[in-house]
């Protein structure tokens, strides 16, 4: 173990594109999990604007930069401007992870199965299960991308119902799959919770500062149900405090922000990644 991240005409540089990416908590989680397998690493943020993108990336190759994290804007945008992909990747259409084996540059989506491993470990297999996945953004399509593969049952709701349909009509290409889709509204999820065994927040309701709001009442919550919230701050949301005094089993975003990165961190460096240390380092980095 290094105590500190020495930089050396050897170091292998790895980062995070996007913008903005000044709030982020992955130079901590990685720069320690670095000095931890005292390895010759650094990871730093690269603020790259719209419009930036593929000088960005062609940067990457000439400054041969082992490895990024790609966030918003970008993960949609920087699939064409990548030499290979996941077959996850490009079913999903969307790119977190890259990595750079001597100017190949190779996209995976490490968000898909960072939200699965926690499940996972908890012995929560997501097959055959009901799973009613709220909202219809980057983040609810890589859950439900995975949770479609590993052969979930899905109910997919967003405020914006045409939004929900659009979702489900991929995933139905992609996997042949039927999932239905519904506007997001008390009615539709006192409905479709009765039946579900899963259900995962993929929305920013309840992330600070409104930390004090919550995307789904709490008399709808009860025991027998897996509440997953993507949210990551604050570690603990009202819907899982709310959840858990309800009986549910809770699940809570910070656990997919490291399982993410640990995987990234395992393609670039070919070594386990320290969770517990990232974990604890991300918490250490939230913002007081």
């Amino acid at each position: 173990m290094r105590s500190e991240n020495i930089i050396t005409g050897k170091t292998r540089v790895c980062g995070l594109i996007g913008y903005p990416v000044g709030h982020s908590m992955s130079p901590a989680m990685f720069n320690a999990a670095f000095r931890e397998l005292g390895l010759d690493y650094v990871y730093v943020t690269f603020p790259v604007r719209e419009g930036e993108l593929g000088t960005a990336i062609a940067g990457m190759k000439a400054l041969n930069v082992r490895g990024v994290n790609v966030t918003i804007p970008h993960k949609v945008a920087v699939v064409p401007l990548l030499d290979e992909l996941s077959p996850l990747a490009q079913k999903i259409g969307a790119v977190n992870t890259v990595i750079n084996d001597d100017g190949c540059l190779r996209g995976s989506n490490t968000d898909a199965d960072g939200f699965l491993g926690p499940l996972l470990e908890r012995g929560i297999d997501p097959q055959g299960r009901r799973v009613v996945v709220q909202g219809a953004g980057g983040a609810a399509r890589a859950v439900s991308f995975i949770l479609a593969e590993r052969g979930a049952q899905l109910v997919l709701l967003n405020r914006k119902p045409e939004r929900a349909i659009e979702l489900a009509q991929v995933i139905f290409r992609a996997f042949q799959r039927e999932v239905s889709a519904l506007e997001l509204n008390v009615s539709n999820l006192e409905n479709v919770l009765g039946e579900a065994d899963i259900l995962v927040n993929t929305t920013s309701v309840g992330m600070a500062p409104n930390d004090g709001d919550s995307p789904v009442p709490a008399g709808l919550l009860r025991p027998g149900l897996v509440v997953y919230d993507i949210v990551y701050n604050p570690v603990r949301t009202r819907l899982l405090r709310e959840a858990e005094a309800a009986g549910a089993t809770v699940i809570g975003g910070l656990d997919m922000l490291v399982w993410q990165g640990a995987l990234a961190f395992e393609q670039w460096t070919g070594r386990e990644a320290p969770r517990q240390l990232m974990k604890n380092e991300a918490i250490k980095a939230l913002p007081k």
